[in-house]
């Protein structure tokens, strides 16, 4: 009956189809987060402060609601919960196709980040549940690689697509891509637990029922490394199209997956057997090569090194820091733990778009880069200080 348990199958029905409702939500994602910037700039005339903006106020709302989500899925079930979330997700996504002005494009963002919040809160909870218990840490890989394949994708799809159609063609497409996404989210089968929720005792929400303490010194390690990286997933479109590499860019992503997804069986390994200072310290200076690379880029082979070291460095680590978040609570805080880093990195992420937005306008991409991959080697300090504390605090217990 042991042998059996171990063998329990990951890739169900339920699985699969809740990795595809995240990796298409994560398309739709991140396709809008590396475009619209570009929108903003050069369709509604705005400048580059607002094409930050843009993205940031998505990410606000999505932090603003993700905490609460639990709640939502408490009380509404997390099948129901899913569908909700997934449907208001879609339809937000259509309304983009009709939106010719700032200020509405901002009042969608934010309907968008709230939906966005919830769908991959319940995503997730769903994921975790349908994984069988002991192969959790293996099906939940495989669950995040959609999250790094999409990466890739929406801004492939989206780069790619806007040197051959308008804006408002590339929305209608993400659109009905994001229709495929509800429909694989009514395929899963998973019980309601609207009734167990409902008996759940009354008590005062505390910090606890939103976040992981212990997870805390990471995800705000990890904030410094969104604010980085941010500089990539909001300006890159922007920075191609000034400096003549638009096509080129749209493989800059490709670049940055082959070398991402080539290194990432030997680092998983080697954080495994050597530590997380043998896979991130080296990650964090070869990223900020990457970022000073592609600050002085003026051709597509030196956008494609760029992206290359960007790849190599950047994409060891998301996957560490969030497996060093999990590693430091109870296994039965690995759900919160998870929240609380990815809140954080969202955080990250909203304060980059701006930072950089304001730098740009200000000074220049080169000086944008730079600055970037400083903000990289400020993390290989700080992560070194936690490190030796965190090593003297294990030794002193």
């Amino acid at each position: 009956m042991e042998k059996q348990n171990t063998r329990a199958p990951i890739w169900t029905k339920n699985f699969i189809s809740i990795t595809l409702t995240q990796f298409i939500v994560f398309v739709a994602f991140y396709t809008l987060l590396t475009t619209l910037p570009l929108y903003v700039i050069k369709n509604l005339g705005r400048s580059e402060a607002d094409g930050g903006l843009i993205v940031t106020v998505m990410l606000i709302s999505a932090i603003i609601i993700r905490p609460l989500s639990a709640l939502f899925l408490e009380k509404a079930g997390k099948k129901r919960g899913l569908l909700i979330s997934v449907l208001a997700f879609t339809a937000t996504t259509f309304l983009y196709i009709w939106i010719e002005s700032f200020i509405p494009l901002l009042a969608v963002r934010f309907l968008h980040g709230l939906s966005f919040g919830i769908v991959t809160t319940a995503t997730g909870a769903i994921a975790a549940d349908v994984v069988p218990d002991n192969r959790r840490g293996e099906g939940l890989g495989y669950f995040a690689m959609a999250n790094n394949l999409a990466v890739v994708v929406g801004p492939f799809i989206g780069l790619l697509l806007i040197q051959y159609v308008s804006f408002q063609t590339l929305f209608l497409l993400l659109s009905l891509i994001v229709l495929s996404g509800a429909v694989f989210s009514f395929i899963i089968d998973i019980p309601d637990n609207r009734r167990a929720a409902s008996q759940v005792t009354k008590r005062k929400l505390s910090i606890h029922d939103l976040f992981e303490i212990k997870a805390l010194p990471i995800a705000l390690i990890s904030t410094l490394v969104a604010i980085s990286y941010s500089s990539i997933l909001s300006y890159l479109s922007v920075y191609a199209d000034a400096i003549g590499l638009a096509k080129a860019s749209s493989y800059f992503f490709l670049v940055f997956a082959f070398l991402m997804l080539l290194s990432r069986p030997y680092l998983g390994r080697s954080f495994d057997l050597k530590g997380p200072n043998f896979v991130i310290l080296p990650g964090l200076f070869i990223f900020a090569i990457g970022l000073v690379l592609l600050g002085f880029t003026t051709s597509a082979w030196m956008l494609l090194l760029a992206a290359g070291f960007i790849g190599l460095g950047y994409g060891s680590l998301l996957p560490s820091f969030q497996t060093m978040a999990i590693q430091s609570a109870h296994p039965a805080r690995s759900g919160h733990s998870t929240a609380t880093f990815f809140t954080f990195y969202d955080i990250g992420v909203a304060l980059g778009s701006v930072i950089w937005g304001a730098i740009a306008g200000i000074y220049s991409f080169t000086i944008l880069y730079i600055l970037s991959a400083g903000v990289a080697i400020v993390v290989v300090i700080v992560f070194t200080l936690y490190q030796r504390r965190h090593k003297k605090v294990t030794a002193d217990q």
